[in-house]
């Protein structure tokens, strides 16, 4: 599965885009640098119910933006991504 579809796949689970997940976890200071990848996993699990993987796909956007590796980017594997920049806006906002 690709980093985007990570994202696209908690837009549909939550009902909310990754750019209000970040807002929200800014709002509770989670994008503090002291703050651990496990602190945001335990929020997203007990709030909205999300696997590991797919908490871990939101640490990285809330932690460090967008930006991606271009490692795969445009690759033949199923992890491939069309850019290095993620959507961030929702599904529908494309």
């Amino acid at each position: 599965m690709s980093f985007q579809a990570y994202l696209d796949n908690i837009e549909q689970k939550t009902g909310k885009t990754p750019r209000e997940l970040i807002e929200i976890a800014k709002s509770k200071g989670y994008d503090d640098p002291t703050v651990k990848a496990g602190t945001i996993v335990a929020w997203l699990k007990e709030d909205f119910e999300l696997g590991r993987g797919h908490a871990m796909a939101l640490v990285h956007v809330i932690k460090n933006g967008p930006k991606i590796n271009s490692t795969h980017v445009k690759t033949a594997g199923s992890h491939s991504d069309d850019s290095d920049v993620l959507h961030l806006d929702g599904i529908k906002n494309r």
